[in-house]
């Protein structure tokens, strides 16, 4: 008989916040792939727990991923556990579910803490529907393109981010998505737990020299705004410029909302105006 797979939810912070059954399956299985051995033995000792461990992260999924796979095939059941929460989510444990889907392994889920849902929870966000979007990518032409599809969005937004970036994206944000409501969990479940709230602009000034682990929440695309499909790129220009806005401002945020350089939109109010 083949083994099956665990998905074992690890605390996110606080020791305590891991359930019982966790931890019987932790004790049960004949071995465990960590995200970091270090970090997980750590919770292993405290809860004097000596199943053997094995590594599986980013930078060996490929490799470690054939070798829990051919364990499971031999009838070995295995517990896949992250630094911290639960696998799968923003982390390599995904590609290793998929594998022992293809070969009909069965997948057990045994869940916990997860990062994202307690930020949310406290927030003061709508709770009924919301976008996960994990962590954001490091190069900045990628993230502010990614921020540029999502500004739109109704829904309120959960990110993770690492401290040394979250200026970069809080700026980002600020200039491609202008003022909203944010909320910066910190450090969840842990002693110096901190969960602020306020708006982009403030959380700029507040979060100098962030640390710990974050969860950035940012509140949904409220404004009421014109269907831009039904208004060309030149009036969409001349209605700022209406408002008072400079020409180079005017042409910098037409292109961002309709995905376009500004040299795009200025070489077609120069065709406008050739006309």
């Amino acid at each position: 008989m083949v083994g099956e797979l665990y998905l074992c939810a690890t605390p996110i912070g606080n020791l305590e916040d891991i359930t019982l059954r966790a931890l019987r399956i932790l004790k049960e299985v004949d071995l465990i792939g960590a995200e970091d051995t270090r970090q997980t033995q750590k919770l292993l000792n405290h809860y004097a727990i000596s199943t053997p461990l094995t590594s599986y992260h980013e930078h060996n999924k490929k490799n470690k991923g054939e070798y829990l796979l051919r364990l499971l095939q031999e009838g070995k059941n295995i517990a896949l556990v992250s630094d911290a929460g639960m696998p799968g989510i923003s982390d390599p444990g995904v590609e290793l579910v998929q594998l022992a889907i293809q070969e009909k392994i069965r997948v057990i889920p045994i869940p916990g803490a997860v990062a994202a849902i307690s930020a949310l929870v406290v927030s003061g966000l709508s709770t009924d529907n919301f976008v996960f979007e994990g962590f954001l990518s490091r190069v900045p032409k990628k993230r502010r393109n990614k921020l540029r599809e999502l500004k739109q969005e109704k829904r309120p937004l959960i990110f993770y981010e690492a401290p040394h970036r979250l200026q970069k994206t809080l700026k980002d944000m600020l200039e491609i998505w202008g003022e909203r409501k944010v909320v910066v969990a910190r450090e969840i479940t842990k002693k110096h737990e901190e969960i602020w709230r306020g708006n982009l602009t403030s959380a700029l000034e507040y979060f100098q020299e962030p640390k710990g682990e974050i969860t950035l929440l940012i509140e949904g695309n409220h404004e009421q705004r014109e269907d831009k499909a039904d208004i060309s790129l030149v009036e969409q220009v001349e209605n700022l410029l209406a408002k008072g806005w400079e020409k180079k401002e005017a042409l910098k945020k037409v292109a961002q909302e309709n995905n376009l350089s500004k040299r795009e939109v200025y070489q077609i109010l120069l065709e406008k105006e050739k006309n």
